[in-house]
């Protein structure tokens, strides 16, 4: 798969385990307020953890395959002009394809891949 093709969103472990537990995600309140969940690609995820993650503990980061989630997904200007994924449904947990914590915010191991690997501690979800 290509970078476009893996859409990544984080979450607190809070969030997760709602998700998991309700099977659908809407967003956070931002993504309630803006009328889209907000997603980053691999090459955004660590500026965004670091404008609206800032708080500190742990993340949860999530890896979507976009194509499934059809023209619900728009890419969008955003930050500095970039195109950013924005997905205007709720999300499904079936959508998630991988999940990997991140205790110390560390993103460089998206460095080497801009999809979820197995060496890369991703944790699959069948």
């Amino acid at each position: 798969m290509m970078e476009r093709d893996w859409i990544f969103r984080l979450c607190t472990e809070a969030e997760w385990a709602g998700f998991r537990i309700g099977g659908v995600y809407a967003g956070g309140e931002a993504d309630r307020r803006d009328g889209f969940i907000h997603f980053s690609t691999a090459a955004q995820i660590a500026a965004t953890a670091a404008r609206h993650y800032a708080a500190g503990g742990v993340l949860v980061l999530l890896a979507v395959a976009a194509a499934p989630l059809g023209e619900a997904l728009k890419w969008e200007e955003s930050r500095g002009g970039a195109l950013f994924p924005h997905l205007y449904a709720p999300l499904p947990l079936a959508a998630v394809r991988a999940v990997r914590t991140l205790p110390d915010r560390d993103f460089g191991f998206l460095d080497a891949a801009d999809q979820p690997t197995e060496a890369d501690g991703w944790t699959f979800i069948p």
